[in-house]
C-alpha cells in the first residue's frame, strides 16, 4: 500500500511539473503571442542590434514622461506573426547616466549623443520641463543631425517644442499637448501649428506629431503600418489588445 502511495505521488508531482512548462492554449486554436513567447523560452524576448533592421531611436531626459517612450517601444518592439524581429528599439540620452522619468523610473539610455547609431526615425517625446530641453544645445545639435539622416522625425506632446527650437520642420504641419498650440506658434512661428482642441495627430512629409500621453500609440502605429503592412499594424494592435481597450466599456 506504501509503494503504491508513493507512485501515484510521485506521478502527479511528474503531471504538475509538466503542466507548469507549457503555456496553457485550447486545443485546435493557435497559441497567442504572449503563449508563443512563453513556449520558445526567455531567449525570445533577447533582442540583438541587428545592423540590417530599421533602427528606431526613441530620445530621453530627465523628467521625460515615461509614458510616450513606452508606447513607442511597445509598438516598434512587436515581431512579426512569425516571431522574427523587425526594428532595433534603441534609447538615447545625453549621457549614459540613468535619467529619471516624471513618474519616478529610472532608465538606463542604451546610447549617447555622441555614439547613437544610424536611425531610421527619431521619436521625440515630452516633459513637463520643456524649458530646460529647448535650452539644451547639445539636444537641439543631436536633433538637427539625425534629422539629415532619418526618414521620419515624430513628436509627441511638448516634444514639438524641441522640433520648433531646431527649425527641422519649418513650414511644415505640427500638433502639441491640447492647450499648448497658441504658445507653440507664438515661440516658433514657421510650423504651422495645428488646432489641438481638434487635431489628435498630423502628418506632413516626413513629420508627424501626436497631443502625446496614451495618442503617443497613435502616431507610432502609423509609423510602424508605414514601414510594414496594415496586417502588421493590426498584428500589433491584437498583441496589445487594443481592441479590449476600445471595447472596454462594454
Amino acid at each position: 500500500m506504501r509503494k503504491l502511495m508513493i507512485i501515484v505521488l510521485a506521478t502527479i508531482i511528474v503531471g504538475c511539473n509538466t503542466n507548469s512548462s507549457e503555456p496553457e492554449t485550447i486545443q485546435g486554436t493557435s497559441p497567442t503571442p504572449q503563449q508563443q513567447n512563453q513556449k520558445d523560452g526567455l531567449a525570445k524576448h533577447l533582442k540583438p542590434f541587428k545592423p540590417e533592421l530599421p533602427t528606431i531611436g526613441l530620445l530621453m531626459f530627465d523628467g521625460v514622461l515615461q509614458g510616450e517612450v513606452i508606447a513607442t517601444s511597445d509598438v516598434f518592439g512587436k515581431p512579426s506573426r512569425d516571431f522574427e524581429q523587425l526594428f532595433n528599439v534603441i534609447t538615447i540620452a545625453e549621457t549614459k547616466a540613468a535619467i529619471t522619468t516624471e513618474e519616478g523610473i529610472h532608465l538606463v539610455p542604451d546610447y549617447t549623443f555622441d555614439n547613437c547609431p544610424k536611425l531610421t526615425a527619431l521619436f521625440i517625446p515630452s516633459g513637463y520641463d520643456m524649458h530646460t530641453q529647448v535650452r539644451n544645445v547639445k539636444m537641439i545639435d543631436f536633433i538637427k543631425k539625425k534629422n539629415e539622416e532619418t526618414q521620419y522625425i515624430v513628436s509627441n506632446c511638448a516634444g514639438a517644442q524641441l522640433i520648433g527650437a531646431s527649425g527641422i520642420a519649418d513650414g511644415h504641419k505640427i500638433v502639441t499637448y491640447i492647450g499648448g498650440g497658441r504658445e507653440l506658434q507664438k515661440q516658433y512661428p514657421n510650423l504651422k501649428v495645428q488646432d489641438d482642441s481638434l487635431v489628435t495627430f498630423v502628418e506632413d512629409g516626413k513629420f508627424s506629431s501626436s497631443n502625446g500621453n496614451l495618442t503617443s500609440y497613435i502616431s507610432a502605429l502609423n509609423l510602424v503600418e508605414k514601414m510594414t503592412s496594415t496586417a502588421h499594424r493590426e498584428f500589433v494592435e491584437e498583441y496589445l489588445y487594443i481592441d479590449r481597450l476600445r471595447n472596454w466599456k462594454k
